[in-house]
């Protein structure tokens, strides 16, 4: 299948970036965060650079924020990403 526009992120990939614009399209927080979750993990996997990255939540939500066309919001990503660093043990 062809796109028009192209890929944000090769590293991502397209279904990555598909699977943003669809989680935009999602109601309420609440029922986008599972789905955002998984959404930052793959990023976070395309990317290892980024884990030692002192500013990695913006960089990973200023990518999925572009991966949506805009549609999620960097606030509510970032907030994914340090909830998911909380949880392994990686910030105060």
């Amino acid at each position: 299948m062809r796109y028009d526009d192209p890929m944000v992120d090769r590293q991502t990939g397209r279904n990555a970036e598909l699977f943003a614009q669809a989680l935009a399209e999602m109601d309420s927080k609440k029922t986008r965060y599972p789905y955002l979750r998984i959404l930052v993990s793959l990023v976070e996997q395309a990317h290892p650079e980024w884990n030692q990255a002192p500013h990695k939540d913006e960089q990973i939500a200023n990518l999925i924020h572009r991966m949506s066309k805009g549609a999620l919001e960097k606030d509510e990503v970032m907030e994914v990403v340090h909830v998911r660093d909380e949880e392994r043990g990686y910030r105060n």
